[in-house]
């Protein structure tokens, strides 16, 4: 099992390798390195694909903190990108994963070739979702991760994941995944109900940026990814119809699409003839 000791911790990680420009894929929390399996799936024949998990969740070591806090997410990330040689990496991050990237992009633009950001937000929780959240949190630390499962597949999925009769294979993979968390997972929770606003940090992102939200996302709202694309120059906003939270299973083929379209276009960009510049719609 492929593990690096970076910033105090050990992270698990998966390495397509290949010699062409690597993305880093940052997950959100209550998953790990798999969410994103579609799309590296898709794009690891033209990219080096690498995908970790954070420290106190999936196969990375446990933490020791009461709340995992997204600046120690963005260390172990910078370290993990130095240890790799990943640098200058495209970095998709969703939801939780996008407040790590989001940090990349305005303190260690070194770094960072492009964001991908996924269904995440620039804010702090807002207050009237901590009560619920810390319930919850209480519930799955001391009595354990299944009896939450059900009350958090509806802010991970859309109803139209929910409700399709197709999908109800995909629905029970999607629970077992939400039940296979450590009840430590506590700790990475308290980290997103505890975070700070990055939003006043947006504006010193330079690297391409892509904004992707799913329309029936309840947790990070279309308008939470309608103001990250304002505030930062020249990002791309994509809607994704029929997905919620967790847009990259959900509907994996539009998410791969957009990446997929937006990494290439980058090639096209050199200098002042770019041509990905001014904030776009789809």
């Amino acid at each position: 099992m492929p593990m690096l000791r970076v910033n105090g911790t050990e992270l698990y990680y998966e390495d397509t390798g290949g010699r062409g420009p690597a993305i880093l894929f940052s997950h959100g929390l209550f998953w790990d390195s798999s969410l994103f399996a579609p799309q590296i799936a898709a794009l690891k024949s033209r990219y080096r694909c690498v995908a970790y998990d954070h420290r106190g969740q999936g196969r990375s070591a446990d933490s020791d903190l009461r709340a995992i806090d997204m600046d120690t997410l963005f260390a172990d990330a910078v370290a993990l990108i130095e240890a790799l040689d990943l640098k200058p990496v495209h970095v998709c991050g969703l939801s939780m994963g996008g407040f790590v990237a989001m940090r990349l992009g305005a303190r260690r633009s070194d770094l960072v070739r492009s964001l991908l950001l996924l269904d995440t937000s620039a804010d702090p929780e807002p207050p009237e979702n901590a009560p619920k959240y810390r319930l919850g949190n209480w519930i799955a630390r001391f009595l354990g991760v299944g009896l939450v499962v059900d009350a958090t597949m509806p802010m991970m999925f859309g109803k139209s994941a929910l409700r399709d009769p197709a999908r109800a294979a995909e629905r029970d993979a999607w629970r077992r995944q939400l039940r296979s968390n450590r009840r430590s997972l506590w700790r990475a929770v308290n980290g997103v109900i505890e975070r700070p606003s990055v939003y006043h940090e947006l504006s010193r992102i330079t690297a391409p940026t892509l904004v992707m939200v799913g329309e029936e996302d309840t947790v990070t709202v279309s308008a939470k990814a309608e103001r990250i694309a304002a505030a930062i120059t020249g990002a791309k906003l994509v809607r994704v119809p029929r997905a919620g939270h967790i847009l990259t299973l959900e509907q994996p083929q539009a998410a791969t699409r957009a990446i997929s379209g937006f990494l290439d276009g980058l090639a096209d960009c050199v200098g002042a003839s770019c041509r990905c510049t001014g904030q776009h719609e789809t």
